[in-house]
């Protein structure tokens, strides 16, 4: 099975953390294909240039050859790259799975949280586009912890 993981790769803590979950993912299960753009040295290379048609059809290559995409939600905002590869994987109906570990998506019963939505510029919430968010739900599902994601991706694989 051919996946592509899609998040932001530009931060060292961005780069680190793709390599550690795909690295689980390799591990989990070794006969998948994982696509990951930080290891596309043609297009990725911060030292060398590749212009914007080369990194767009590179990757968009790569989204359309895959069996299924994982997406990393996490961010102030979903990364504008990730949003624009799922819209390109669902509309190739390719099976998506999101990974949003945001802690701010948690006290959902939590009166005080809820109270404060009523005071300007108190939402104790994150925010996901929910246009994004219905793309990934609608073709696949998401996760909040890298253990089920890759559950959830074992099991697209059997």
């Amino acid at each position: 099975m051919k996946i592509y993981f899609a998040n932001a790769l530009f931060s060292q803590a961005d780069f680190d953390f793709n390599a550690q979950v795909v690295a689980q993912l390799r591990q989990a299960a070794p006969s998948l294909d994982i696509y990951l753009p930080q290891e596309n040295a043609a297009i990725n290379d911060k030292n060398a240039y590749a212009d914007a048609k080369m990194i767009a059809q590179a990757d968009t290559e790569q989204v359309l050859a895959a069996d299924l995409m994982i997406a990393i939600l996490d961010g102030p905002t979903i990364d504008v790259g990730v949003a624009s590869e799922i819209g390109v994987a669902y509309a190739k109906h390719i099976p998506i799975l999101g990974l949003y570990t945001d802690s701010r998506r948690l006290g959902a019963t939590n009166q005080q949280k809820l109270s404060a939505l009523q005071t300007v510029a108190e939402n104790q919430f994150h925010y996901l586009n929910l246009y994004t968010v219905g793309l990934i739900k609608l073709n696949g599902g998401i996760y909040t912890t890298v253990e089920a994601l890759v559950k959830a991706t074992l099991a697209y694989q059997a």
